[in-house]
């Protein structure tokens, strides 16, 4: 379609113009096939030619196009058009209107892919030419190959690897100048990047991007270099209340460390206890006080802290804590306790008891009983001025009876009231003379 349009605008312009050879309507493509890394910007060089008119008519350029194949190349839309006034910074037109077309792409994408075909119009009426062969941009991503000399498998420390970015534009060459970064930040320069000796420190992100176009980076490639632990380490982390004290283990390891083991230190013979990261005590018993130190281990090798000495003195704080804890354990037995009886007494309380009645009234009534000797009377006995001794009695008559005993009591006619003697004292009363 390209092709017979423009063979027909060649007819026309021959009818026309009389003595103008068709040759000299052309578009010239400096690269029909032009490559170009994701990100970077690409030009597209070109060149156009018109005839010159016979006599003093001036022929001239009044509109100049760029189109994608994805569009109508007569009819549009264009990416570029020096007509309309909708222009974006992604799309230059760096040529001009005698016989420069060139065209230039800023950060290509991979939809920017395609072939890029240049039209421009005359100021005669039927003066315009489209260069249908067109230039084909390809757009490609940079790589980065891994190479590890001693083989394919985990990276080990003290083991190298070579980095090499590849550019499909290239054809494998490396001819472009490459950039190296590491963990975003400049790292080196050269299509291939030697890592030799690695260590803790060579671990990180890597990518590559074109030297002139720093907004060309390749994918991420991550190092991860293995190694047996290291800087194991031991720190103390004491309870703000005074109460728990712990002793935790740190060490830089790949992969991280998979078994932690303390050892108490006494006597030079070492006692495993405990197999955690963190090891906890009390607080409260100096006994927990003493020399201990953590081993790690991983897959490539274990290493032991330093020796730390654990002291724990009994302080005022730590007292203090102790009376706490002993006091909230009494006030809690006591509670225990207190409820215990109240549940009791209520059940009590619930059960009817027939073999005791209420106990209504208690009486105490004070004697005062003589004492007499058993061979005198109780008028002969007693002389004036002489001693006298009494013996004082309390007498509790209660009205509380047990059931059983009032049967009994219904044996003895006389006893009608039981008579318990509680106390009795005995004074000397001593004449004053």
């Amino acid at each position: 379609m390209g092709v017979e349009h423009a063979n027909l605008t060649c007819a026309l312009i021959l009818l026309f113009l009389s003595g103008v050879p068709c040759r000299m309507w052309k578009v010239k493509y400096q690269q029909q096939q032009i490559c170009a890394v994701k990100g970077s910007s690409v030009a597209i060089l070109c060149s156009y030619y018109y005839p010159k008119m016979p006599g003093n008519v001036k022929l001239g350029v009044k509109r100049v196009i760029w189109g994608h194949e994805r569009y109508n190349i007569y009819n549009g839309p264009f990416i570029f058009d020096s007509k309309s006034r909708n222009t974006t910074t992604k799309f230059q037109y760096i040529g001009n209107t005698r016989h420069n077309c060139s065209f230039k792409i800023h950060q290509v994408e991979h939809n920017d892919s395609g072939k890029y075909i240049f039209r421009f119009i005359t100021n005669s009426k039927k003066g315009k030419w489209t260069g249908v062969v067109g230039s084909t941009l390809k757009v490609v991503d940079l790589k980065v190959l891994v190479t590890k000399p001693n083989g394919e498998g985990i990276m080990k420390e003290g083991e190298s690897v070579n980095l090499t970015c590849i550019n499909g534009c290239d054809g494998g060459n490396h001819s472009s100048a490459i950039a190296w970064f590491k963990d975003g930040e400049p790292f080196n320069e050269g299509p291939v990047l030697y890592i030799h000796n690695m260590s803790s420190t060579s671990s990180g992100s890597y990518a590559c991007s074109l030297k002139k176009h720093t907004g060309t980076p390749s994918e991420v490639v991550s190092i991860h270099v293995e190694y047996g632990p290291k800087n194991t380490s031991v720190s103390v982390r004491p309870s703000d209340t005074g109460g728990k004290i712990s002793l935790i283990c740190s060490s830089d390891a790949n992969p991280p460390v998979d078994d932690y083991t303390w050892f108490a230190i006494d006597d030079d013979d070492a006692v495993a206890v405990g197999h955690q990261r963190e090891l906890h005590f009390s607080g409260f018993d100096p006994a927990d006080g003493g020399q201990y130190l953590c081993s790690v281990t991983n897959t490539h090798g274990s290493q032991n802290s330093s020796i730390v000495t654990l002291k724990i003195k009994r302080t005022e704080a730590t007292v203090i804590a102790n009376i706490l804890v002993i006091a909230t354990i009494t006030m809690l037995l006591i509670v225990a306790v207190g409820v215990a009886i109240k549940r009791l007494c209520k059940r009590r309380m619930e059960t009817p008891e027939t073999d005791f009645e209420e106990n209504i009234q208690n009486t105490t009534i004070y004697v005062n009983w003589p004492m007499f000797d058993n061979n005198q009377s109780q008028e002969g006995s007693q002389r004036e001025g002489e001693p006298q001794e009494v013996t004082y009695a309390t007498v509790h008559i209660s009205t509380k009876r047990k059931a059983n005993m009032e049967q009994q009591m219904d044996a003895h006619d006389n006893d009608k009231y039981p008579v318990i003697y509680s106390s009795v004292c005995r004074n000397q009363l001593l004449n004053s003379s």
